[in-house]
């Protein structure tokens, strides 16, 4: 009798060396995985049927990296059950046919079938209900693993006959478990200083197969001294440049009109706007970086200097040269002799700076989608409060994740409409500290 899956791994301390780094670190054991305790732990799902010895179908929902496969693995090791995986992005109807037909053979000597689907989701419902009979009557145990909602994905009938297990992407202190493992295998520490560590652990947004073979990449050549963050981000990724030399003056010219209309000085805006038009530049580009001014420059110190910027476009379009230029030429100035603030640009840098660092933080439950009956009974929207139903429209309830907290990007200005704007925020801000 074959199983289908014929490249089973032998155990990590059997690997050769030059096997992946992450095959080699793999788990032996359900105690060795690393962030998944709340369901591998003793008091987990995971945890309580190993110990009963007793194992039902289950899906396990999670992002990658964070050891859907490994566990199935160790779950048919636990309870002593024949194991074989098959990927429904390479399988289909014959290839599950095969393996039915096996698990049958194998219970009739005795031994139960653990059958491990990667990707579950990509079958087709079709596919998917041709698991029921096998599923219900024991021929095998089902462990199917997806990146996708399973209330979306997997059919009703399918769900209602196994548990879905949510794993967690991986936090600090499992990736820097990971790392140590890492070190203590290749008998020497990263080339890496503090600082450059910590970066690296956060470019992995929680996947522990992604951090691993980074670590390979960095294990793979012999550097002279440990890389700071700087050197560690040139040696894990290529930079390509970024200017065409051979433009230099129009980028001078372009940067010269930017920088007079930031500068308030309508004037040396409007000669510089004059002197890029004369030369034959293309007008919308020089719309383009207007727009990029209104938001970038002036921001909500005047929402409308966007307006006017894009009723230039839309001008220029219908006139066309020479009687739509006027149209860039009074955005230019409208621009120019705006009040000025980067706080939206502060505000936007600030904020995707946070969201690259913290990764895939999930938002509280309060504030989570919960259209199906299976994200309710996880607590997806548990506790939301309806705005529109609080006194002045205003709840002042939690909207950042648990391991966030409150942020503060955007700060606005006493310029313009952004006094107006601080006006409100201090006053929501007051609502939220005395509720």
């Amino acid at each position: 009798m074959t199983d289908l899956l014929a490249g089973l791994e032998p155990p990590a301390d059997l690997l050769p060396d030059t096997a992946p780094l992450a095959d080699r670190l793999r788990p032996r054991t359900l105690a060795e995985v690393v962030g998944q305790d709340h369901v591998t732990g003793p008091a987990g799902a995971i945890g309580r049927m190993v110990a009963a010895g007793r194992l039902s179908s289950i899906i396990l929902w999670g992002p990658p990296g964070t050891g859907k496969t490994t566990i199935a693995r160790l779950l048919a090791d636990a309870v002593d059950l024949r194991f074989v995986a098959i990927s429904a992005v390479f399988s289909g109807v014959a290839d599950l046919k095969k393996a039915f037909a096996e698990a049958k053979v194998a219970a009739r000597a005795g031994q139960r079938t653990l059958l491990f689907v990667d990707e579950i989701h990509r079958f087709n419902r079709a596919q998917q209900d041709g698991f029921l009979p096998y599923v219900e009557d024991g021929t095998v145990t089902l462990v199917g693993a997806t990146t996708e909602n399973p209330s979306f994905e997997l059919n009703a009938a399918l769900l209602s006959r196994a548990q879905v297990l949510i794993l967690h992407r991986l936090d600090r202190a499992a990736l820097d478990l990971l790392l140590d493992r890492a070190e203590a295998l290749m008998e020497r520490p990263l080339p890496l200083d503090d600082a450059a560590r910590d970066a690296l652990v956060a470019s992995a947004d929680g996947d522990g197969r992604f951090l691993l073979n980074q670590v390979e990449t960095l294990y793979s050549v012999d550097l002279p001294a440990p890389l700071d963050p700087a050197g560690l981000s040139a040696f894990l990724q290529r930079r390509v440049a970024v200017y065409d030399k051979d433009r230099e003056g129009h980028y001078n010219l372009i940067s010269a009109l930017h920088k007079s209309i930031r500068g308030s000085d309508p004037q040396a805006a409007l000669y510089y706007l004059a002197r890029m038009l004369t030369a034959g530049e293309e007008p919308l580009f020089l719309l383009r970086r207007l727009i990029r001014a209104a938001v970038e420059d002036v921001g909500l110190a005047d929402p409308n200097a966007l307006v006017q910027c894009i009723a230039a476009k839309d001008t220029y379009d219908f006139l066309g040269s020479p009687e739509g230029e006027l149209a860039i030429a009074q955005a230019c100035l409208y621009l120019a002799t705006a009040p000025k603030s980067n706080a939206v640009y502060a505000a936007q840098k600030a904020a995707w700076k946070s969201a690259r660092e913290t990764g895939s933080l999930m938002p509280p439950d309060n504030i989570l989608n919960a259209p199906t009956k299976l994200m309710k009974d996880v607590g997806y929207g548990k506790g939301y409060e309806y705005d529109h139903d609080s006194a002045d429209g205003f709840s002042g309830a939690n909207y950042w994740p648990d391991d966030l907290g409150p942020q503060t990007f955007y700060t606005p200005t006493d310029r313009g409409f952004e006094k107006r704007l601080a006006e409100r925020l201090a006053w929501w801000d007051d609502r939220r500290r005395n509720r």
